[in-house]
């Protein structure tokens, strides 16, 4: 598993603790749905800061190693 595919699985799982719809999610980072769902599947090219605005929501860090 990619470093991307875990973050955006860890992504998924803390929402769903929270008990948010992608669309909850969304509009809480002020992003759009297709960015979430882009994020926690891994797939496309969403930018730095719609991941930081999603991870901050969810009350996540983002950590550069």
């Amino acid at each position: 598993m990619s470093d991307i595919e875990g973050l955006g699985k860890r992504i998924r799982s803390a929402r769903k603790a929270a008990q948010l719809t992608q669309q909850d999610l969304a509009d809480l980072a002020g992003v759009s749905e297709r960015t979430v769902r882009a994020i926690e599947t891994g797939t496309g090219n969403p930018a730095l800061a719609a991941v930081a605005a999603v991870v901050n929501v969810l009350g996540l860090r983002l950590v550069a190693e």
